[in-house]
């Protein structure tokens, strides 16, 4: 199974990251995780980039705050999907992160999820390298299944109130 790379801008994204990982945890999905500022370590960032299809990663979840160049930057030095976590930081509550996330030139695409969506982006992760493992979609079928279950039952409850 192919790996995910997941990169962040700095530890403070780690709790948005914390929550990438446990869905990655929770499908048996291996990974690799690095702190790597598109601004303060631009050769680190490019190297993992550049050589990651190599390494044996299949996508690579990139979670920065602010301006939010790390996407663009690690997208900038692969050809392997890119996916955009936008951060919630202290000035536009993470708006300006998501603007930076998805405004990305033609031929650079970057997949973006919601300001702080960790979780999504894992499985949206999951979801393209199921795309060549028969079990990993069967997994995510499955999860689907329970996740409507969880719902049927709420309603089912609220029904009978």
């Amino acid at each position: 199974m192919k790996k995910v790379g997941i990169v962040m801008g700095s530890d403070s994204d780690m709790p948005i990251i914390q929550k990438a990982i446990d869905v990655l945890n929770e499908f048996s999905v291996p990974y690799e995780t690095h702190i790597y500022s598109a601004h303060r370590t631009p050769v680190q960032s490019a190297e993992f980039s550049s050589s990651a299809r190599e390494k044996g990663f299949g996508v690579i979840i990139a979670a920065a705050g602010m301006a939010a160049h790390l996407a663009g930057a690690v997208a900038a030095n692969t050809t392997l999907p890119v996916i955009g976590i936008p951060c919630k930081g202290p000035v536009l509550d993470g708006l300006d992160a998501l603007l930076s996330t998805v405004q990305m030139p033609t031929g650079i695409p970057v997949a973006t999820v919601a300001i702080n969506g960790g979780a999504n982006a894992a499985l949206l992760a999951i979801q393209i390298l199921a795309v060549e493992d028969k079990d990993l979609a069967n997994k995510l079928n499955a999860k689907r299944v329970a996740d409507a279950e969880k719902v049927l039952a709420k309603d089912s409850a609220l029904s009978n109130n």
